[in-house]
């Protein structure tokens, strides 16, 4: 346990060093007025911080920097501190899913000056919310499936034979009936589309329609939403080239990244990784933070950034929580629609 004096001397270290990128001296602490200490009162308590693996010195001259440590003891206070009410005007009313996401990620970025990440509710999380069974030529046939979130699902069918138009519009009718509001992941979807009192002819006819349904799951793959990368770029706020190749390395590994989320997505607080405590190799140079959005009883998704490990925690914390809140009120809405 650090004394409040040391507590006090670690966050200054902490902030100084995320503003400014450069070792703090025990003269510039001694000269603030909430230090309350002498120069030599404050070297003092900088060694102990340092014999605890909290703060660094990189050169016998210069000041201090925060450890990995030093960044883990910061962050698990303003974790267990009350969280400051934000909101962020992120402007998703009457968007569709894709597009809030797109907006979340974009605004997200822009705020924190990092690369943000925003992962989709995945697709067995959504009901059907309306299905149109088109002919398109005598022969060819495509069934259109709109989810509750607004995603699109096209699927075209090739018959032997022309299909008749009367029983195109009654698949139609009946899949609507059959199917509206009930979950693209449910293992009985396909049990709810057959019907024994179908004749020979609707039975045939819907069983070969039943992939556009049943298959969409299988086929449908995870989305992530990117924004940011130029930024940790063209200002240089990463350590050297060959840690920029590793981060987009895995960006264009999506199940590697994925995987790290899902990490985030379990856990019922804010997620922080600091260096060494992410996973994946290309990211222990940097630090993660993250937090679910969701429905109340189920998380969807996560919101969140990438950086350095020399980032404002505090103002990234609060935006990614701020974030994930907005995109749970809207899904809310969504889902309810």
């Amino acid at each position: 346990m650090l004394t409040p004096r040391q507590e006090l001397l670690l966050r200054k270290v902490v902030d100084a060093f995320s503003t400014t990128g450069l070792p703090v001296g025990s003269k510039a602490l001694a000269g603030d007025e909430e230090v309350a200490c002498g120069p030599s009162t404050v070297r003092y308590e900088l060694a102990v911080l340092e014999e605890q693996g909290l703060l660094a010195h990189p050169h016998t001259s210069a000041g201090r920097v925060p450890t990995d440590a030093g960044y883990r003891y910061f962050v698990d206070r303003l974790l267990h501190a009350a969280p400051e009410r934000r909101t962020l005007a992120l402007q998703l009313v009457r968007r569709e899913v894709d597009e809030a996401m797109r907006t979340a990620t974009e605004t997200l970025s822009q705020l924190t000056n990092l690369l943000a990440i925003v992962s989709a509710p995945p697709i067995r999380t959504t009901t059907v919310r309306h299905v149109e069974v088109l002919l398109l030529q005598p022969q060819v046939l495509m069934v259109v499936v709109i989810t509750s979130t607004g995603g699109v699902s096209k699927r075209v069918f090739t018959f032997e034979r022309p299909v008749d138009p009367g029983l195109a519009d009654w698949a139609a009718s009946y899949l609507n009936e059959r199917l509206v509001g009930r979950g693209l992941g449910a293992r009985t979807l396909r049990a709810r589309m057959l019907d024994d009192d179908l004749s020979e002819t609707e039975y045939a006819f819907v069983t070969g329609l039943a992939p556009a349904f049943t298959e969409l799951e299988e086929t449908a793959e995870d989305t992530l939403y990117v924004d940011g990368a130029h930024r940790l770029f063209a200002e240089g706020r990463l350590a050297d080239l060959s840690q920029l190749h590793e981060l987009m390395e895995v960006l264009e590994r999506r199940a590697a990244l994925l995987a790290a989320l899902q990490q985030a997505l379990d856990s019922r607080e804010v997620y922080v990784r600091i260096g060494a405590e992410n996973d994946l190799p290309a990211l222990r140079g940097m630090s993660m933070v993250a937090a679910n959005y969701g429905l109340p009883q189920r998380n969807l998704g996560t919101v969140s950034v990438i950086g350095p490990t020399r980032m404002d925690y505090r103002e990234v914390i609060g935006t990614v929580r701020a974030a994930a809140g907005e995109l749970s009120r809207f899904v809310e809405d969504v889902w309810d629609r």
